[in-house]
């Protein structure tokens, strides 16, 4: 029978059948009912049930026939509405509504869902269009700190604020941020005079462009930064793209509804949120800007970035992180040979033998 422990709330006829030959033949034996049955894991009440249904012992098909359920002629209307709406109403419970809105069928989407299914109809999604091709970066725009950077905005609830973050591309380093109950291109301005100013590039934008005259794309001048970012108004409007031409600094947006696009920039949020929780919680604006502030240096100079290769973007940042990485190559090439030593010299092969 394969059974083993309790039997089985619902098993099939012919278990059924072999469960009572058992317990008869028992009971032939001098044991009684009870006894036999309690050895089985079986219900004295449910033996007796079997025996009184004879020798039809297979469970009929759950559900029945209900008095309420559909007509042949009502399931097959729904599905004639299916085949001629199954491009407009994507959903069973479209189509419910769809077939007493013509007239033709009155039925609760639970029941359409179930229609559909035994006929294996199944509503098809659009096809999309096909996903068009990220923009490259141009040619000028060197793989080096300080020569791609990375900004957007992430919002905090409780606090009714908002916060713009500049990344480096490269180094992944937290260059700057302001975090304001505005979300504007002003907001944009002013992060970004902070960070050309921190990392020392309001001098090369003066050195470059003395005569304070706008970057023209079309020229060969190589501007100063390649400045990536959504298609936000704040940074799409026009007030932003001239103020990045007066710096000298080149746009180059994301595809629309491409988050990937911005993955840099995304992953620093994700980091930020998952390890430090208790963010989303702070009310007060001028707790969350302290606490920002304190979040940005241990992620700059504590926090190890599995993209550059478990260096700090300060390291990375600084050109310091290729020797940390190569100096980790060499310890453990080293460790890796004073192991070889050590166990050359102090373990022996095989079974120790007591001396």
């Amino acid at each position: 029978m394969g059974l083993s422990g309790r039997v089985p709330r619902r098993v099939d006829g012919a278990t059924k059948a072999t469960l009572i030959d058992l317990v008869d033949g028992a009971v032939a034996g001098g044991w009684t009912t009870r006894d036999a049955c309690r050895y089985l894991e079986l219900s004295q009440r449910r033996l007796e049930r079997w025996r009184c249904r004879g020798g039809d012992l297979d469970d009929a098909s759950p559900g029945g026939n209900p008095t309420h359920g559909l007509t042949p002629a009502e399931q097959d209307e729904i599905v004639a509405v299916f085949n001629e709406w199954a491009d407009v109403d994507r959903s069973h419970r479209e189509l419910a509504y769809r077939g007493s809105w013509l007239g033709r069928f009155w039925a609760d989407p639970s029941t359409v869902r179930r229609v559909l299914e035994r006929r294996d109809l199944r509503f098809r999604a659009p096809k999309r269009e096909g996903r068009s091709a990220r923009r490259p970066w141009p040619d000028w725009a060197e793989e080096v700190p300080n020569r791609i950077w990375i900004y957007d905005t992430t919002h905090w609830t409780r606090a009714g604020a908002a916060t713009t973050v500049i990344s480096d591309v490269i180094s992944r380093k937290w260059i700057a941020d302001i975090t304001s109950a505005d979300e504007t291109s002003i907001e944009v301005q002013a992060v970004f005079n902070r960070a050309l100013r921190v990392e020392g590039l309001d001098a090369v934008i003066d050195k470059r462009n003395p005569d304070g005259v706008a970057w023209d794309p079309d020229s060969d001048n190589v501007p100063v930064l390649l400045v990536m970012s959504d298609n936000g108004p704040q940074m799409s409007s026009g007030s932003t793209r001239e103020f990045m031409a007066l710096c000298w600094l080149a746009t180059h947006y994301g595809r629309p509804g491409t988050p990937t696009d911005q993955a840099w920039i995304e992953s620093l949020f994700g980091h930020l949120k998952t390890e430090q929780p208790h963010l989303e919680l702070i009310e007060d604006i001028d707790v969350l800007r302290a606490e920002l502030n304190l979040r940005r240096v241990h992620y700059n100079t504590v926090r190890l970035h599995a993209g550059i290769g478990y260096v700090t973007p300060d390291q990375e940042h600084q050109g310091e992180g290729t020797a940390v990485r190569a100096a980790r190559r060499d310890g453990l090439t080293r460790a890796r040979q004073h192991r070889i030593e050590y166990n050359r010299n102090n373990q022996t092969r095989g079974p120790r033998h007591a001396g």
